[in-house]
């Protein structure tokens, strides 16, 4: 029998089979944050066990509230920031090189093909776009991985989402996964990783495929992979170049994580996009998920564009493509935060800023502060934001708002016309 990518990334790193179903695996990258780390870090000290596996496997950024907002905050990073030098971890981001850390993480090259990475971050998920195992963890799971390397998963079952046709314009990986997720809801793929397949995929930019694999938490997954592949070794290339004699040996490496034609999957969906419009949630599941057609008109106080999802330059590029020589509706806030330093270098490089400044945006520095409604875009109650962010849980923004999910292009449209509708760039 053959095997799924997940299996043979299991297959390679296990140390331990503890239980039946049950997996020890060894660790290639464990991702820390402010928000979630400093509860485990102050755990290992109060248990005298304050030291880390491997420095070089570990790296830690300052992202979800930064600057801090108050003193707690401000204690928090204080905590990471003390640990990390106290164990000499080099790839430590800090103020004014600090971003979205499921974008500056991959824009650094720490993840590659067949790697294991844990965080304390459900939307860890993103980084199985590079064909890796990357999986959000708890306190305990995390503590265990800073200290010795290893972290304990169930054996993998897979689900594969073949997606085909041709999408049309207007339409983006992010209408593709909320339609997904439809599809699937939001317990679907519960305990579950997904393997997204298919030729849609296989053209998407490595941009598209970790907008894809971020929202795999959102129908309940372990963890969303894409398949490496050249477009895989391109993006990499700059870290990897050293490593291989040339791309093609990059890709006859990386290969070997794809899975087997006689894989078994718990089931195979096949998600034809031909007729898909542009995707907008409703409620407060990420399942609840119309046509934007079906909610034209409804008015918004802010639109936020941003992001781990849809916060990189092609998403920026997307958006300001639509704000330019417009400006937002009198009603709407806007709101832009470029997901790291690089990319808001870029951004200001090709004018992007400047559209979005023109267009009446507020244009911040990169942080997780307003997705998870902890600063830089809270909303009051009763408030409606279009947002490209991931969840649009009750109050997950600010208490008594409400959040629509949305592409980075309808989020531009919508703050122009001050209520949800489709960008020029759809066309039936």
């Amino acid at each position: 029998m053959g095997k799924t990518l997940a299996q043979k990334i299991f297959d390679a790193h296990r140390v331990d089979t503890p239980a039946p179903g049950v997996a020890v695996l060894s660790l290639d990258r464990v991702f820390c944050h402010e928000i979630t780390t400093p509860i485990a870090l102050n755990d290992l000290v109060a248990k005298g066990k304050d030291r880390v596996f491997d420095p070089s496997r570990i790296k830690a950024v300052i992202d979800h509230v930064t600057p801090a907002k108050d003193s707690k905050t401000a204690e928090q990073g204080k905590t990471l920031r003390d640990w990390a030098r106290r164990h000499g971890i080099a790839d430590f981001f800090d103020i004014g090189e600090n971003g979205v850390c499921h974008a500056i993480f991959p824009e650094k090259g720490f993840v590659r093909p067949g790697f294991t990475v844990i965080m304390g971050d459900s939307h860890t998920c993103t980084h199985g776009a590079f064909g890796a195992f990357a999986a959000g963890v708890g306190t305990t799971d995390l503590e265990v991985g800073i200290l010795k390397g290893v972290c304990s998963m169930r054996d993998p079952e897979t689900i594969k989402i073949n997606v085909t046709g041709k999408l049309r314009p207007g339409v983006f990986a992010k209408d593709v996964i909320l339609a997904i997720i439809k599809k699937l809801t939001v317990n679907g793929a519960t305990d579950k990783v997904i393997e997204f397949a298919g030729p849609v995929v296989d053209g998407f930019d490595m941009d598209s495929r970790m907008t894809l694999c971020n929202m795999a938490i959102e129908a309940g997954g372990t963890c969303g992979v894409c398949y490496p592949d050249m477009t895989t070794v391109e993006y990499l290339w700059p870290f990897i170049r050293e490593e291989f004699t040339d791309k093609a040996a990059a890709l006859a490496e990386y290969s070997k994580w794809r899975p087997d034609e006689d894989a078994e999957y718990v089931a195979v969906i096949d998600f034809n996009v031909d007729d898909l419009e542009p995707q907008v949630t409703h409620g407060y599941k990420p399942d609840q998920v119309k046509n934007v057609s079906e909610m034209t008109g409804t008015p918004v106080n802010q639109v936020y564009i941003g992001s781990c999802t849809n916060g990189r330059l092609g998403d920026l590029r997307i958006a300001a493509g639509v704000l330019k020589g417009h400006r937002i509706h009198p009603n709407v806030r806007g709101i832009v935060s470029p997901a790291t330093p690089k990319i808001y270098s870029q951004a200001l490089e090709e004018g992007l800023i400047k559209i979005f400044m023109d267009a009446g945006f507020c244009v911040t520095n990169p942080t997780c502060g307003a997705c998870l409604g902890m600063s830089n875009g809270v909303l009051a109650k009763g408030e409606v934001c279009a947002s490209t962010t991931n969840r649009n849980f009750n109050g997950r923004m600010g208490r008594g708002g409400m959040v629509h999910l949305m592409s980075p292009a309808t989020a531009a449209a919508t703050a122009i016309a001050g209520v949800i509708t489709n960008s020029p760039l759809f066309h039936k």
